[in-house]
This record gives C-alpha cells, structure tokens and sequence, in this order.
C-alpha cells in the first residue's frame, strides 16, 4: 500500500549548508499494518511520516501510496489527497484551544462543505467511539490531557481515512496517558487502519498488535 523506493531527503539550510535527512531509503508498508519507526531525535522518522504524507517531497526517490506516485502530485492535489486519506495525530494535539470539542473535531470536514447532517453523522460516530461525547460542548483549554489526546484522535479519524499518522504521540504525556493512547491505538488497528507511529518511547517496541518495528539512524535503516 505504502512504498518508498530509493528515498534520499535533503534539507538546504543556506547556500553552504545541506543536512541529508533521508539516504537511500527503501521501505514496504501493508494495507492494515501498524509500523513503529523507531529511533531517536534527528534519526530521520519524522522525515518519512511528511513523505507518506505528501507534506514534503524527496529530494530524490519515489513515494508510491495506492500505485498513486504521491510524490509527483501538485500542491493542489497534494492537500486532496492527504484530506481523503490521512488522519494524523500530533505531539502536541494542535487543537485551537478557544473552540469546543465538537468544533476541532469538524475541522477537517471544512474543506468539503459537507451536508450539515453528514457532518454529525461523522462527529457523532468518533465521538462515541473515543468516549469523548459528554464533552462535545466543552472548551479545549478546560480539557484534562486524557480528554485532549481524545479529541485529537477523534479528530484525526473524523473522515475516515486509510492512513494513521503519529509522529512522537506520547512524547509530552506520563506513563498512564500513554498507556491510555496505546489501547486506543490497539481500537484503531482493529478496525484495518494503515498505522505509522514514530517514536522514541520504549513502552510501543513490544507490544503484541505491532506488525513491525523498523529502526533508524542517522537517515537510514538500521
């Protein structure tokens, strides 16, 4: 489902400066499997969430999701295609502090103008799903962490998408809020969502619904 062929990945930081993120990366991903790249700080694995993502393109190399070449899409298409088929769950949740629940959770429908009633209909589905639906009127700033980390996930799953993207999820929570995360993760993996989580945190290298854990280091494949 998710191919990176022969990735290298450069940054220019200026005219005499370029940092090699990626070299020579080849990497297979399956329709329904939940990967963990693992490695630490600068390792390169943020660098492969954006790609699969179409946040950023190789320098070199192909990114291939679906027999779709995203790598070659424009701008344009690029936002389409990561609207339709990427839900993605931040370190730091990114949700808009000032709205309530139910308001960050529909931000990603906005682009799609939908019907008022299929709008609902999907917030009302991942709202119960995640256990979030007694506060679809709160605040986001009067959120426990627990309720946030919800919300975020609902969010990123309110269109449905194939794709999971988590880059460092646990990174800012103690060890109850990830192990919470992680049962919600096990949910999301039920239910045949591609899933790649990037992480340093020892409490996702053993756990029994992970398919994989690829190493990284310094841009490459361990």
């Amino acid at each position: 489902m998710i191919e990176l062929k022969n990735i290298t990945k450069k940054y220019e930081i200026n005219k005499n400066n370029v940092v090699t993120a990626l070299q020579d990366i080849d990497m297979k991903i399956q329709e329904g499997e939940l990967v963990v790249l693992k490695g630490a700080s600068g390792s390169g694995k943020s660098s492969v969430l954006s790609l699969i993502a179409a946040l950023s393109k190789p320098t070199s190399g192909e990114v291939i999701v679906d027999a779709k070449h995203i790598s070659k899409l424009p701008d344009n298409f690029a936002s389409e295609y990561r609207r339709d088929n990427i839900g993605f769950i931040f370190q730091n949740y990114n949700l808009i502090p000032t709205l309530s629940v139910k308001e960050n959770i529909l931000l990603p429908l906005v682009p799609l103008n939908p019907d008022a009633k299929v709008a609902n209909e999907k917030l009302n589905r991942v709202m119960e799903m995640f256990k979030i639906n007694h506060k679809a009127d709160s605040i986001i700033k009067n959120l426990s962490g627990g309720e946030q980390q919800r919300v975020a996930i609902a969010r990123a799953n309110v269109n449905d998408p194939k794709i999971i993207i988590a880059d460092e999820p646990t990174a800012n929570l103690d060890e109850k809020l990830s192990l919470h995360f992680i049962e919600m993760l096990r949910e999301l993996k039920s239910l045949k969502k591609t899933i790649v989580v990037a992480t340093h945190d020892p409490l996702f290298f053993d756990l029994d619904f992970v398919d994989r854990t690829i190493e990284m280091h310094n841009g490459v494949l361990v």
